[in-house]
């Protein structure tokens, strides 16, 4: 019987023989794969390099290899970011966009290539096998962290937290009537605010802050949908549990509102009791407490 491993290393060698990796001119380029997926995330833009660093999780010596490589063949120019002289931004020249465009051709006939022997149902098991192994590739990419409460990113993750309210909400929300809090309530030595990133990409957040003396409440927990079903919302609201224990708060508290059903099941799954109304926010339909062990 094949093992775990044996079953992932295998997986690994077809995928990488069926897509070309093993050969030198990728896709039919005199080109290996690496400089061809930088082209692809260069994109029509441009992109900063340090950016290009952390999307393929690459040193900066190979991407730079990488890069003049690519600029020796005409196709990539990198020029000073316009914000900030120390930061160099990769752009495609007019040839590196034809040539972008014929990767996009040829990279489209390879993918139906792979379709084509399959009939409709072989199609639909194929594709929708991939997008699950690529959304559960993703759980190991998944980092929490610390995070000022007032940065530029804790204020976009709030953005995007009161927009999904807004589109849940039977009757919508407008964050200036809900309880009112202050970045320092969610800032140490009083609380805590978290942000989940995958990659680089923001995809999550939640706040801790003190609601009296030893019982903390738990606030803003977003989930990204792109990372709804990886179990974030279960690993974000376990790590602020363990920020409100380090802070020595004995019970914690939260509410949510009757749309977010989810929201409810993934808080009574953790042992989370319905206590009476603490609060006069008037979004929220529920109110839990646990004590923490």
């Amino acid at each position: 019987m094949i093992s775990d491993i044996q079953q992932i290393r295998s997986f690994n060698r077809e995928v990488t023989r069926r897509i070309g990796v093993l050969h030198h001119q990728f896709l039919g380029r005199n080109r290996p794969v690496g400089e061809s997926r930088l082209l692809f995330e260069i994109g029509t833009v441009g992109k900063e390099v340090r950016a290009l660093r952390t999307k393929l999780g690459l040193d900066s010596g190979y991407v730079s290899r990488l890069l003049r490589s690519l600029e020796k063949q005409g196709l990539v120019e990198t020029v000073a970011a316009p914000r900030d002289a120390r930061a160099r931004v990769a752009r495609l020249t007019l040839s590196g966009l034809k040539e972008r465009q014929e990767l996009d051709r040829r990279s489209d006939d390879a993918a139906t290539s792979l379709l084509t022997p399959l009939d409709k149902n072989q199609r639909h098991r194929l594709l929708a096998a991939m997008a699950e192994v690529e959304r559960l590739l993703g759980v190991g990419d998944l980092k929490i962290s610390k995070e000022p409460a007032d940065s530029p990113l804790a204020n976009w993750c709030l953005a995007q937290y009161y927009a999904f309210l807004e589109d849940r909400f039977e009757e919508g929300y407008d964050p200036a009537q809900g309880q009112r809090t202050d970045s320092k309530e969610f800032s140490p030595p009083e609380g805590v605010f978290l942000v989940a990133r995958r990659g680089m990409e923001p995809v999550g957040c939640g706040a801790l802050k003190s609601a009296q003396p030893g019982i903390g409440e738990i606030k803003r927990l977003w989930v990204a949908k792109s990372t709804r079903g990886l179990g974030l919302g279960q690993q974000l609201l376990s790590a602020l549990e363990k920020e409100a224990r380090l802070l020595g708060m004995s019970a914690i508290r939260l509410d949510t509102n009757r749309s977010l059903t989810e929201a409810k099941a993934l808080y009574l799954k953790n042992g989370y009791v319905e206590v009476q109304r603490f609060n006069d926010d008037p979004y929220p339909d529920f109110f839990f407490e646990k004590t923490l062990t």
